[in-house]
């Protein structure tokens, strides 16, 4: 696996931003005027949904969507010139925020500059015309991987990127994408800028199985690692939803994010989130306020870099189109100071350094990162339920670094939090057990 030295990829909190929707205009200056907002969050990384230029052949929606490039090269016009975008990653820079921008290397617009010159850079059907792979994608024609030409195109833009001043790349369905060109080309960009953050959108389990079973090409996330700094949650985000809408229990999820630490190297790094563009906003799928907040907070919590997608912060409850205007409703941004709270602690040393361990699953999820310095206990109340819960820290007085209240622990117990609570702990925890699920236990009877 790769691993990225130059900050804890493990602990970011990464911000997306989809430029078309975020502003009155949808323009890089209106994003560049909300960065100090973002960066008050505790975000590290402002994350652009594709730049570029759309294409109109066969395009969805009246604008198209941003994932069916024309020219991965240039700039999308409807956001501003390439200029503009320079002075955006300027301020953010000034702020001590990086920048990523998406890579869609698996396929291009129907119009894309790429097919008249090279169509032998692409799939083809029996009659020679550019074809998609993935029959839904109907805007975008796929690229075909191997071809050492097309590779080093591909290759020598992301260097040119890099030296414009981007320092990450979200590479879209990275799966699909042989993992050695990801790892060559992760090489040539640190030959120009050593330290860029490489996050690959790994694809869901049952999307690899069924190109598998069709022939065509995927890797698995195991693979996807090997040049990636961390990689989608995607291989268990069925169960999590399925989880939250109570179709599975609770230690179904925390079974799977156990069975994550037996199957991935053991430096692996997951994005963990509770909405994404592509995926519900948590208030939709969870309508019960105080239920989303607490599964937010234990995704922030949990081991793996964090995502907040714009808009979160104003509770909004609609994901955006991605083919047409359709802005943010961002109200008063009413969950700005929760999610401060978490990307805060995804910087304490406990975090950082520490071991994590989930202790419980029902009536909520309790879990701790264990650390020599100081400890963090977190408490996610997921069912909703109320009442007493036993925990297995001593009595006292601890503040909640959430919320900044007092919870009383009296006899192992406390009153369960309205979402989540999370205290500081000191000690060594030695009697933390950790929480095991039936289904991956092995034993001899």
């Amino acid at each position: 696996m790769a691993q990225n030295t130059s900050l804890s990829t493990r602990n970011l909190v990464i911000y997306e931003v989809y430029v078309r929707n975020h502003g009155h205009n949808g323009k890089f200056i209106e994003v560049e005027n909300d960065l100090e907002r973002i960066q008050a969050l505790g975000v590290d990384v402002v994350w652009f949904m594709p730049i570029h230029p759309i294409g109109k052949l066969n395009k969805k929606g009246s604008l198209g969507c941003p994932y069916s490039i024309s020219d991965y090269r240039e700039i999308n016009p409807e956001y501003g010139t390439k200029a503009d975008f320079s002075q955006l990653i300027e301020k953010a820079h000034t702020l001590g925020l990086k920048v990523m921008i998406d890579v869609v290397f698996n396929h291009t617009a129907h119009d894309s500059v790429l097919v008249g010159d090279h169509p032998d850079w692409y799939h083809q059907n029996a009659a020679g015309k550019p074809v998609t792979t993935v029959p839904d994608w109907s805007d975008v024609i796929d690229l075909k991987h191997p071809n050492p030409d097309l590779s080093k195109y591909l290759i020598d833009t992301l260097v040119e990127w890099a030296k414009f001043g981007v320092d990450g790349f979200r590479c879209d369905v990275a799966s699909l994408i042989p993992e050695t060109f990801w790892v060559e080309a992760r090489i040539q960009v640190d030959k120009v800028k050593p330290g860029v953050i490489w996050l690959a959108e790994s694809v869901h389990a049952g999307f690899v199985e069924g190109r598998r079973r069709e022939n065509l090409f995927a890797i698995s996330d195991s693979e996807v690692l090997r040049g990636f700094d961390m990689t989608y949650d995607y291989d268990i985000v069925t169960i999590w939803q399925a989880v939250v809408k109570n179709k599975l229990p609770v230690s179904r999820y925390l079974e799977m994010l156990r069975f994550q630490d037996a199957i991935y190297p053991a430096n692996f790094n997951k994005l963990r989130f509770v909405e994404n563009h592509d995926q519900p906003r948590i208030m939709d799928l969870v309508p019960e306020r105080n239920k989303a907040l607490a599964w937010t907070a234990f995704a922030a919590f949990n081991r793996g870099a964090f995502l907040i997608y714009a808009g979160q912060e104003s509770a909004a409850n609609r994901t955006p189109s991605l083919f047409d205007v359709d802005k943010v409703d961002w109200k008063k941004y009413e969950l700005s100071a929760f999610l401060t709270s978490l990307a805060k602690l995804k910087k304490d040393p406990a975090q950082q350094f520490g071991k994590f361990i989930v202790v419980g699953a029902t009536p909520a999820i309790q879990a701790v990162w264990k650390h020599e310095g100081g400890n963090l206990f977190g408490v996610f109340n997921v069912s909703g339920e109320h009442g007493q819960i036993k925990v297995n820290i001593p009595d006292g007085e601890y503040v909640d670094l959430i919320s900044d209240k007092t919870c009383t622990v009296k006899q192992e117990k406390m009153q369960m939090p309205e979402s989540a609570c999370i205290f500081r702990v000191p000690g060594t925890l030695s009697d933390i057990t950790p929480f095991y699920c039936d289904l991956l236990d092995f034993s001899l009877h």
